[in-house]
C-alpha cells in the first residue's frame, strides 16, 4: 500500500509530515530508534527542498509517497524545483565544519548514515529522491 503526502513549501509545514511519517513507521519492524532516524532523514531532505529548492513558497509543494515492499521501505520526494543531487554531493570534513563553525552542512550526511540506499533522478522539471531503509522481519 502506497501512503501520499502532498506538503507545502512552509518549514511549519514539517510537522505534517512528521506525524504522517510517525504513522506510517509505527507499522514496521524498526526500533523506535530507527523509526526517529527515518523520520530525521525524510525531514532533512524535505527541509532542504523547502527552504534553498522552493524558497519557502507556500503555494509550491513536495509530493511524498511511501511504500512497504519485500522487507524494504522505499520513500519517494518528488518535486519541480531547482534539483539538488544527494548522490553527487561531497561530504566536508566534519573536522573543518567543526573548524569553520558552519551552521549547516552535517543533514545530508546524516541522511547517507542512516539510509541503506539513496537514488536521485530528473526527469524533465520534476525531481526524484528515492531514499530506502531495509525492513527486519517481525
Amino acid at each position: 500500500m502506497k501512503h501520499e503526502l502532498k506538503l507545502y513549501c512552509d518549514t511549519t509545514r514539517l510537522t505534517d509530515l512528521r506525524v504522517f511519517l510517525n504513522d506510517i513507521l509505527r507499522d514496521t519492524s524498526l526500533s523506535d530508534i530507527e523509526q526517529h532516524q527515518v523520520t530525521l532523514a525524510v525531514d532533512e531532505v524535505c527541509a532542504n527542498l523547502i527552504i534553498h529548492s522552493h524558497g519557502c513558497n507556500p503555494q509550491e509543494y513536495i509530493q511524498v509517497e511511501v511504500e512497504k515492499q519485500n522487507g524494504i521501505l522505499k520513500i519517494e520526494i518528488k518535486d519541480q524545483g531547482e534539483g539538488f543531487n544527494i548522490i553527487e554531493y561531497k561530504e566536508p570534513e566534519i573536522t573543518q565544519v567543526k573548524k569553520a563553525k558552519r551552521k549547516g552542512g552535517l543533514g545530508i550526511i546524516l541522511v547517507k548514515r542512516i539510509m541503506d540506499k539513496i537514488e536521485f533522478e530528473k526527469i524533465g522539471s520534476q525531481n526524484t529522491c528515492r531514499l530506502f531503509k531495509n525492513l527486519k522481519s517481525k
